[in-house]
């Protein structure tokens, strides 16, 4: 399994997300960058550096609540991040083809939809059919459980989705990766869902399945591997020196689980 630090990014300041209370995020102080607080740059090369890591998810929380894409700091990470043909995933809040391809066109690997920004699964479907279904991955926004769903979403399949059928209807879009990501766990060292990830995973086999929020050790990440998950994103955790290299190593060496494994993990 792969370990995916996170940059939450705030107006070019890397602020520490916790419980999706985005008006109380402050910049981030971390071990890794201890002189470079909030500096994004200074903790890309941290995480590679330090942790071995080559891929890196940005969350441009200006670009997610209606502002301007941060799109020159984008265009200076995936600078650095295409050096060793890293990965760089960016939510910038995109909800059409036109919004997607500029991301990409920023340097961005692959561009993240979330649901919390989506007005349309036809919209999704647009957006993959414009980027390529590699270079697309869903986000399935949740708050302790509940989707987040934008006020303008027309055609999520009835009333009250829930986190299963709206992953179906992202698959069914041509989505070939899908991110859990529990705004209310983040920061809080909670752990992830197991047994939503575990379900996702017997439904959709073939689909890159991500999660993020509430990783707190090691034994976090391992339980994840086991439920399914093909990579983690974590960083309180990174920032507090409680995941280290040998922790990342470890971790993307551990063997893949069997899918009947899978289906019984907590």
């Amino acid at each position: 399994m792969d370990v995916i630090p996170v940059l939450d990014v705030s107006r070019g300041v890397a602020v520490h997300a916790r419980a999706g209370d985005r008006a109380a995020y402050r910049p981030v102080e971390s071990r890794l960058a201890p002189d470079r607080p909030g500096d994004p740059l200074a903790l890309v090369r941290a995480y590679h550096e330090h942790l071995g890591i080559e891929a890196c998810y940005l969350a441009d929380l200006d670009a997610i609540q209606g502002g301007p894409v941060q799109g020159a700091l984008i265009r200076e990470l995936a600078e650095f991040w295409s050096g060793f043909a890293g990965a760089l995933l960016v939510d910038a809040g995109v909800r059409s083809p036109d919004g997607a391809l500029e991301v990409l066109a920023r340097g961005a690997s692959d561009v993240v939809v979330g649901l919390e920004t989506l007005r349309a699964f036809a919209d999704l479907a647009a957006i993959v059919r414009a980027a390529g279904p590699a270079r697309v991955t869903f986000s399935l926004d949740l708050r302790l459980g509940a989707p987040v769903l934008h006020p303008a979403l027309e055609d999520a399949r009835g009333p009250n989705p829930d986190p299963l059928s709206l992953a179906g209807q992202a698959v069914d879009a041509g989505v070939r990766s899908v991110l859990v990501l529990d705004l209310a766990r983040i920061g809080t060292g909670v752990g992830v869902d197991l047994g939503l990830l575990a379900a996702l995973r017997r439904r959709h086999p073939g689909v890159r399945l991500l999660a993020g929020g509430g990783v707190l050790t090691r034994k976090d990440l391992e339980r994840m591997a086991d439920a399914g998950c093909d990579g983690a994103l974590v960083a309180s955790a990174i920032h507090a020196g409680r995941i280290t290299a040998e922790d990342v190593a470890a971790v993307r060496q551990r063997p893949a689980p069997d899918q009947s494994d899978a289906s019984t993990s907590r």
